[in-house]
């Protein structure tokens, strides 16, 4: 399935998320099955198969990571963790400094170095996503280009697991406190 051809989008990473909820919420409205009660059984299920579809590829293109494994799938790219290169040790060095970093924040409940952790790991994701939005733009990747989205691709990833750590840290705080 092609989740940009499903949603009548071009093919690019950088994608207006409204206008994706829009068409998203418009394709549901007329394939919603209320539209096809006096339709014939092939028809409805056919209508429920698009509706199916039609979520799936909502879910896949509001998400950056998910947008961009399917854009690199579109490229003919295997992609996934065990397809893509490793990161440097410098990088993962970094990640495991940052780690570190909030671990120790957590313990002794320092909000500030959490929230200045976090402001680092988003700055770098939207790095990361400006890359992957200036590989898959308008013009078609060649395999230079590719291969170092690929490497920005998996530093998201470890962004991504960062910032759901820091979230989780922070609901945790938000359910100890007094109500």
């Amino acid at each position: 399935m092609n989740p940009f051809e499903v949603l009548g989008l071009a093919p690019v990473f950088a994608i207006d998320l409204k206008e994706l909820e829009k068409r998203h919420r418009d394709l549901s409205r007329a394939l919603h099955p209320d539209r096809f009660i006096g339709a014939g059984a092939s028809e409805r299920r056919a209508s429920l198969n698009k509706a199916v579809e039609a979520n799936e590829a909502w879910r896949v293109l509001r998400d950056s990571v998910s947008r961009a494994e399917a854009l690199f799938r579109l490229a003919g790219v295997a992609v996934g963790e065990r397809d893509e290169p490793m990161a440097s040790p410098a990088f993962l060095m970094e990640v495991m400094e940052w780690r570190e970093g909030l671990a120790e924040a957590r313990a002794v409940r320092d909000v500030a170095a959490v929230m200045k952790l976090s402001g680092e790991v988003s700055a770098r994701a939207m790095g990361s996503e400006e890359v992957l939005a200036s590989t898959f733009g308008p013009k078609k990747p060649g395999s230079h280009e590719l291969k170092l989205a690929q490497v920005q691709l998996g530093e998201l990833r470890f962004y991504r697991r960062f910032l759901e750590e820091v979230s989780a840290i922070e609901e945790a705080w938000q359910d100890e406190l007094p109500r």
